[in-house]
């Protein structure tokens, strides 16, 4: 269709930036919420990350249930529904807070996370319908850096509502009575209410305007009863660039997760940055930040730059970044963490552009296959935490370390478009 043809989708894009922006505040406090409740309930490492198992594996588990709701309503309507339920979500947390209550924290984190599984259903997609098919890497890119803002300011707000107060050591509360500790743990634990009561307000002033504004639906591209619908998930699976893409979904969101969950940890240590908790917060805004800025210039490059080699060779130098921090100590290890976070920048929308091309009906099959994907933010960060308490904080990066290389074959080969036997290509099969 010649461009003068084309609808203007721009105010839609713009209105649609807003929800990345809002998912990746989202995700970013759990950053802040991993130190915090430590402390307050006294856990271990792998303990602690339960907090990133149970928002990422709700992906796992809702998202073909989100699918199916999509299918329902369409594109715009999911999108105001996902924020709805996320704002219910963060609203749970003024109960947990007042209990106060692990479990009950864990279960207001899985109802937020359903929310925002339903917007990753629908929003990724829609970014993807809302112009040519050509420019969508470059699209989603630019979209996803207002998710990487949203991550770069949580933690400012997060250190400053959440971690201000002065948390007690172990040996500290050692020394209180019963009574003191569980009214000190109470303090800690309902300094969340107020962050979250606020998060909950501005997500469900959001669903509303998303669902009065004139934005496209889509809805007969979100059905599920159309030809392609009969198509199966083993049926994506067996084009190799689907196949690896969901690997690579899986390792990227697990590295990106987990260097950001032990962040805070990793930094305040003594040999590494030697800070405050609240402090270190502030790093983790810049490994945030750097993933803004590296998808604001990764938009432009793609557009004299093949995706996939350059997904390459980010991920070769957020490896070499990664070998770095483990090999040092003091500034140069706490930078080269930080620094990772320019070239996680392009690593999802990519890879999850790559994983879709070029795959007619199966595209609906394979874009639910990449988000249940995101799985990988659940498993490998408890995976890490376990090693953590093994072997040590500073040595546990050798998980992202797998992943990033990964990604690089990802990027170099992986990615190719190579159709399998015509009797399991594209074409659904005649019932």
């Amino acid at each position: 269709m010649p461009d003068s043809q084309r609808p203007n989708y721009r105010n839609a894009l713009v209105i649609v930036t807003t929800i990345f922006f809002m998912w990746g505040f989202i995700t970013c406090l759990n950053d802040i919420l991993i130190p915090h409740l430590k402390a307050v309930f006294s856990l271990n490492y792998t303990q602690t990350m339960l907090i990133q198992f149970t928002f990422f594996g709700a992906y796992f588990v809702m998202s073909l249930p989100m699918g199916k709701v999509l299918a329902k309503v369409g594109y715009k309507n999911a999108i105001s529904l996902g924020l709805l339920i996320a704002a219910v979500g963060a609203v749970l947390f003024f109960p947990a807070a007042k209990a106060p209550s692990y479990p009950l924290f864990l279960a207001a984190l899985f109802v937020l996370a359903s929310g925002v599984t339903l917007l990753q259903v629908a929003a990724n997609p829609y970014v993807s319908l809302l112009g040519p098919e050509g420019s969508a890497s470059s699209r989603l890119n630019l979209a996803q850096a207002f998710n990487s803002l949203g991550t770069t300011l949580a933690p400012y707000f997060g250190g400053m509502l959440i971690l201000g107060a002065t948390v007690l050591g172990a040996n500290e509360l050692a020394e209180m009575s019963a009574a003191d500790q569980i009214a000190y743990k109470a303090q800690q634990a309902q300094s969340v209410q107020i962050p979250y009561l606020l998060l909950a307000a501005v997500l469900a002033v959001l669903a509303i305007v998303i669902y009065l504004w004139r934005l496209p639906n889509f809805k007969e591209q979100a059905r599920d009863d159309s030809p392609g619908a009969k198509v199966t998930a083993a049926e994506a699976l067996r084009h190799p660039h689907v196949l690896f893409g969901v690997i690579g979904i899986f390792a990227y969101v697990g590295a990106e997760v987990s260097i950001g969950s032990f962040m805070i940890n990793y930094i305040s240590l003594p040999e590494i940055g030697n800070m405050s908790e609240s402090s270190a917060s502030r790093y983790v805004a810049y490994y945030w930040g750097g993933a803004m800025i590296g998808r604001f210039i990764g938009s432009a490059l793609m557009q004299k730059i093949r995706p996939s080699l350059l997904l390459g060779l980010f991920a070769i130098v957020a490896a070499v970044l990664t070998l770095a921090t483990m090999l040092t100590a003091g500034h140069v290890a706490m930078w080269s963490i930080v620094a990772i976070g320019l070239f996680n920048s392009i690593m999802f929308p990519t890879i999850f552009t790559l994983g879709i091309a070029k795959l007619g009906p199966l595209t609906s099959k394979a874009s639910s296959l990449l988000i249940m994907a995101i799985v990988g933010g659940a498993l490998i960060p408890v995976a890490q935490g376990a090693i953590a308490d093994t072997v040590g904080i500073h040595h546990a990066f050798v998980l992202p370390l797998l992943c990033y290389l990964f990604i690089a074959f990802y990027g170099f080969r992986g990615s190719r478009v190579i159709h399998p036997h015509p009797a399991s290509a594209a074409e659904p099969a005649t019932p």
